[in-house]
């Protein structure tokens, strides 16, 4: 699997521990910034992961920040993105399996590296139910995209 990652500068330690798992795992990582230690502003970097989500550059997205918030709200502003704040391997599953989720964000300030760690691998692991329920939930939140956008 090709995964896209980046993070801002309160996300950089967590951010290369995922970056070893994925490489570790085999996917192929795509990793976005940013490489310098200076303080930066996290959409300066989410939009470029979202984007290479949204737009099958690579099958999915990570980024770790301080909190995890912030990031989840801009990349949501991407049409295609699905992105979810996890902190725990029961929502971590439940995103991908209910909700198709493609882009994940963490807070290094939150949760310890271990931790964080086993979120990503069950959120890795997770396959997509395809249930009728729950596509039907994804179509409509595309239509409000398309909806919305022009506004």
């Amino acid at each position: 699997m090709k995964i896209a990652i980046g993070s801002d500068h309160a996300g950089m330690n967590l951010r290369a521990a995922i970056r070893g798992l994925l490489e570790a795992q085999g996917h192929e990582v795509l990793d976005l910034g940013p490489t310098g230690d200076g303080a930066v502003d996290y959409p300066d970097y989410v939009f470029p992961v979202a984007e290479a989500v949204a737009g099958g550059k690579v099958d999915l997205g990570i980024f770790p920040c301080g909190s995890g918030l912030g990031p989840a709200i801009a990349a949501n502003k991407v049409p295609g993105v699905r992105a979810v704040t996890c902190h725990d391997v029961f929502s971590a599953r439940s995103s991908r399996r209910d909700n198709n989720a493609n882009m994940l964000t963490m807070g290094e300030r939150v949760i310890g590296v271990g931790s964080a760690l086993e979120v990503v691998k069950a959120w890795l692991a997770e396959p997509y139910s395809g249930v009728d329920r729950h596509q039907r939930r994804i179509d409509k939140i595309h239509e409000a995209e398309r909806r919305y956008r022009c506004q």
